[in-house]
């Protein structure tokens, strides 16, 4: 059995409530619609219909509502939405940080992907930039990545705006000779990066992992200084002795999150969210078949439940049964 369903195993045991006179974990306001927010990335999106497929074969009527990842959290405040299963920590935005201080938002834990973000290129700039993929050797040749709206600096393609600009931001503390440009969306990245190898042209790109893509195009990251804690909270550390976020990105937490009063409306529910973990293979093996081979996602989700759909159940009896 795979990380997907370790919580069903001696973690459940050691939980359960031993009280002789307690009920089983109540299902709640069945009748009632689950929300879960659905934000732009692919693998985001496959974890939320995994999530929705369980609390559905649990007996629960579910919405998936597109949201962004921002705004997502001040509707989740307010109980518009009611979770959140892919959450990375390396760009947590101000309104999750805000909702969680007040008690209206929950982070229930970790999903269990090992995940890293960083910036990184195409192999064929190493031609071009040979000294890569020291960060130094890179700065000093910025121009070969340059654009005609960046002109005379590099440009690096960043995430989508409303996700936050994390590349950005380090490359403005390490005083990089690049300019930020956000893409348009997931799919935009992945264009670029498509038409970067075909055309050998410049490319430098934020980007993440697990994805497809990586398995599928020979990339490499940018070794920056290292993102310990000492970057992050003392400006002194690091290459530019006024600045904090001076490196590469922190070691990256993906968690999930929940209103507030979930586990009150909906027992079950809430604990089989805690309880479920999605694995890093499978979540790109799922996203392969779905972008890079053009499969529904519907059905490539349903064909993943179907296949640990033991598991699957032995998970829900075990959270009844708490």
């Amino acid at each position: 059995m795979n990380k997907f369903f370790k919580a069903t195993l001696g973690v459940i045991g050691a939980t359960v409530i031993s009280t002789s006179g307690a009920s089983a974990l109540d299902m709640g306001a069945s009748g009632e619609t689950i929300k879960l927010a659905v934000n732009e990335w692919t693998g985001q999106h496959l974890t939320t219909h995994v999530a929705g497929a369980i609390l559905e074969r649990a007996g629960y009527k579910v919405e998936l509502v597109t949201a962004g990842f921002g705004p997502q959290f001040i509707a989740m405040a307010e109980g518009d939405l009611h979770a959140a299963l892919e959450v990375w920590s390396s760009n947590v935005p101000g309104q999750f940080t805000e909702a969680e201080a007040a008690g209206k938002v929950v982070d229930i834990g970790a999903l269990g992907l090992a995940a890293r973000e960083g910036v990184l290129y195409p192999v064929h700039m190493k031609e071009l930039c040979p000294g890569l993929p020291d960060w130094e050797a890179l700065n000093a040749c910025a121009d070969k990545f340059a654009s005609v709206e960046t002109l005379p600096n590099g440009r690096l393609l960043d995430y989508p705006a409303d996700w936050g600009s994390p590349g950005k931001d380090r490359f403005e503390a390490m005083g990089m000779s690049f300019t930020a440009v956000p893409a348009g969306s997931e799919g935009a990245l992945i264009t670029e990066l498509e038409a970067s190898i075909a055309k050998k042209s410049p490319l430098l790109m934020t980007f993440w992992q697990p994805h497809w893509a990586l398995s599928e195009y020979e990339t490499e990251w940018v070794a920056l200084p290292a993102g310990t804690d000492e970057c992050y909270n003392d400006a002194s550390w690091g290459v530019n002795k006024n600045a904090t976020g001076d490196c590469d990105f922190s070691p990256t937490r993906i968690f999930k999150v929940t209103w507030s009063g979930m586990s009150d409306k909906w027992p079950l529910a809430a604990e089989l969210l805690k309880m479920y973990e999605l694995d890093a293979g499978d979540q790109q093996n799922m996203m392969a078949a779905v972008d890079s081979r053009g499969e529904d996602i519907k059905k490539v989700v349903a064909a993943f439940v179907e296949s640990k759909a033991g598991e699957i159940d032995a998970m829900i009896a075990k959270a009844k049964a708490m």
